[in-house]
C-alpha cells in the first residue's frame, strides 16, 4: 500500500538559512502521525511544502500518491489544512465563512458538510451566529479546525491545531482525531504539547535543526519519562531527607529549601518515578506536583547532541 505522505531528501533554504535538511518521512494511510520539535525545527517548513504553500529548494515530496506542485484544487479538497498562523477576519458570520469552505472543497454535497460544520460548533462550543472578525483567538482557532474537518477528508494536515484552545476543548479535539482515524483518515498532526502526541499518535517524528533525530512510537521515543517534581515534606532532619533524595536513581537538577520544619524540594526525573514516590514514603507529604516539562527541554534533554549541532 502506498504511503499517504512520502518525503525523500526534502531540502529548502532560505538564503543562507537551511530550514529543513534533507528529511525523509513517510506516513502510512490510516494512521495518526505526530510531529514536534522545539521552535524553528523546521515543522512548519515542511507542512507548508505538502499543502504547496512554499516549493522544495530540493528533494521530493508526494501526497496522497502526487505531487503537490501539480495536483491543483482536486488534490486540495482531498486535504483538510489548519495552518499554524491562522488568519481569520471579515464581517461575514462563522456560518457564512463555513458556507463557502464547504463550496471551497467541492464536497458532492454541501448541506451535508455543513450539517457535519453544524455539529462539529456544537462540539467545540462555537457560535456560529457572530461575525469571525470578533472571535477569540481560542474561537477563531475552532473555526479553522471545523474547516478542516468538516469534509471528512483523506488527510488532515494540523499544524499547532490546539493554540489558544481550552482543556475541555483540547480533549474534544482528541476525540475528533480518534474518529477520524477510525474513519480511515490519515492525521498529520505537529504540536508542542507533548500529552496531545502521547494520547493521539501511533507513531513520532522529533525534528531538530531540520532533521529528524528520532522516530518511532512515543513510548519507545522515552519522551514521556521526563517529568518535573516538587515536594512540600514536613521533617525534622532536612540533612538526612537531603540524603536520601541525592541517592534517587534519575533525579538531577535537585534543589532543597528548608524553614520551619517545611523541606522544599524540586527537581527533574528522566525514567521510572517510582524510586521517588518510595523515597517520600517515611515522610509527611504536605504537597507534591509531578508534570512534564515543556516539549523544548524534553528534546534537549534526550537529543541534546543533535538539537545543538
Amino acid at each position: 500500500m502506498t504511503d499517504t505522505i512520502e518525503i525523500d531528501r526534502l531540502h529548502k533554504r532560505y538564503g543562507s538559512r537551511v530550514a529543513v535538511h534533507e528529511l525523509d518521512l513517510h506516513v502510512r494511510p490510516g494512521t495518526v502521525f505526530g510531529l514536534i520539535g522545539p521552535n524553528g525545527a523546521g515543522k512548519t517548513t515542511t507542512l507548508r511544502t505538502l499543502v504547496d504553500i512554499i516549493r522544495p529548494s530540493s528533494g521530493t515530496v508526494r501526497i496522497l500518491g502526487e505531487d503537490p506542485r501539480h495536483g491543483g484544487a482536486a488534490l486540495r479538497r482531498r486535504i483538510g489544512y489548519v495552518p499554524g498562523e491562522l488568519h481569520l477576519e471579515g464581517r461575514a458570520s462563522g456560518h457564512r465563512t463555513l458556507s463557502f469552505y464547504a463550496q471551497v472543497s467541492g464536497t458532492r454535497d454541501s448541506a451535508a458538510t455543513l450539517r457535519t460544520a453544524r455539529d462539529l460548533a456544537d462540539r467545540l462550543g462555537l457560535d456560529l451566529s457572530r461575525p469571525v472578525r470578533t472571535l477569540s483567538k481560542g474561537n477563531k482557532q475552532k473555526v479553522g479546525l471545523i474547516q478542516a474537518f468538516m469534509h471528512r477528508p483523506e488527510l488532515l494536515i494540523l499544524d499547532e491545531p490546539t493554540s489558544g484552545l481550552d482543556p475541555l476543548v483540547q480533549r474534544e479535539f482528541l476525540q475528533m482525531v480518534r474518529e477520524a482515524k477510525d474513519a480511515g483518515q490519515t492525521v498529520l498532526l505537529s504540536s508542542h504539547v507533548l500529552s496531545e502526541i502521547q494520547q493521539a499518535a501511533d507513531e513520532v517524528a522529533v525534528l531538530a535543526n531540520g532533521r529528524v533525530v528520532a522516530d518511532g512510537d512515543v513510548a519507545s521515543l522515552r519522551l514521556g519519562s521526563i517529568r518535573r517534581v516538587r515536594a512540600e515534606l514536613a521533617t525534622t532532619d532536612a540533612a538526612a531527607a537531603r540524603a536520601d533524595f541525592d541517592r534517587v536513581p534519575g533525579l538531577t537538577g535537585l534543589e532543597v529549601q528548608d524553614a520551619d520544619g517545611i523541606l522544599r524540594l524540586s527537581g527533574t526525573i528522566d525514567g521510572a518515578i517510582d524510586p521517588f514516590i518510595k523515597a517520600l514514603a517515611p515522610f509527611e507529604v504536605r504537597d507534591l506536583t509531578v508534570e512534564e516539562p515543556d516539549l523544548e527541554e524534553s528534546v534537549l534533554r534526550l537529543y541534546g547532541a543533535e538539537v545543538q549541532r
